[in-house]
């Protein structure tokens, strides 16, 4: 069984930042994270917005949409790097392309006054785009590919968020790691397992309560005759019971 399948805490997290190299000097401007008990969403979120005390890249706007005006009243990262560390910390943190948000989050640890702790030093990470590579080697296995792929619904994704990506990366995770697959056929797809466990999540949500309907006097003497009829073929019947 895969290691994903025992009970311990995961977080699945994802960052957007204000350029695409923290050695240039650029910055974390969101942090999103979900976290998972036992594989199941606990509700537990840790979400913000960070002024990067920095402008931002109009590569990096075009792609998360968050202006410097927006962050100039927000915390820094010093500000909210306790609460952050507390989120994460004693888990195994679940990045699409870990490297790039980890070295983000190393770069802002290393401007912390008298800090020398890395992210490791806190918790285990996961790459599911390192995995995703060698379970469909070949293939685009972008965080939208993914949900394409696995049938989880990205229609809101207009443009990248840090809680929405890590949201369905959290639904991408439990599927490309197995989901329920342990109680059905091991050769399972991944496409009939997405089908199945989202046609579960359509049903617990959305199923109206079921209609009881009653037999009336006739319906219900035949059904006594057919019964008796099964006892009489068979020798017993236990709906006769």
């Amino acid at each position: 069984m895969d290691k994903h399948q025992f009970n311990h805490r995961l977080v699945i997290l994802d960052t957007e930042t204000t350029g695409i190299n923290p050695q240039d000097g650029h910055r974390i401007i969101e942090i999103g994270c979900v976290e998972l008990l036992n594989r199941r969403l606990t509700g537990k979120n840790f979400h913000v917005y960070i002024n990067p005390e920095r402008d931002i890249d109009e590569g990096a706007l075009a792609v998360h949409g968050i202006s410097n005006e927006f962050l100039a009243d927000k915390k820094c990262f010093a500000d909210i790097a306790d609460e952050f560390i507390a989120f994460i910390e004693n888990s195994e943190l679940i990045i699409h392309n870990a490297p790039f948000d980890v070295g983000f989050i190393n770069y802002e640890f290393s401007l912390l006054s008298q800090f020398d702790k890395t992210v490791g030093d806190y918790c285990k990470v996961f790459d599911t785009l390192s995995f995703a590579r060698k379970k469909r080697p070949g293939q685009r296995n972008s965080l939208d590919a993914l949900c394409k792929h696995y049938y989880v619904d990205s229609s809101q994704r207009d443009l990248h968020g840090a809680l929405l990506d890590a949201e369905l990366l959290a639904d991408v995770f439990l599927l490309m790691t197995g989901g329920q697959a342990s109680l059905l056929d091991e050769n399972v797809s991944d496409q009939s397992l997405a089908i199945a466990t989202q046609a579960v999540k359509r049903l617990a949500a959305d199923r109206p309560a079921l209609k009881i309907i009653t037999c009336n006097s006739e319906e219900l003497q035949a059904h006594q005759l057919s019964i008796e009829k099964i006892k009489q073929q068979s020798g017993s019947c236990l709906w006769h019971q």
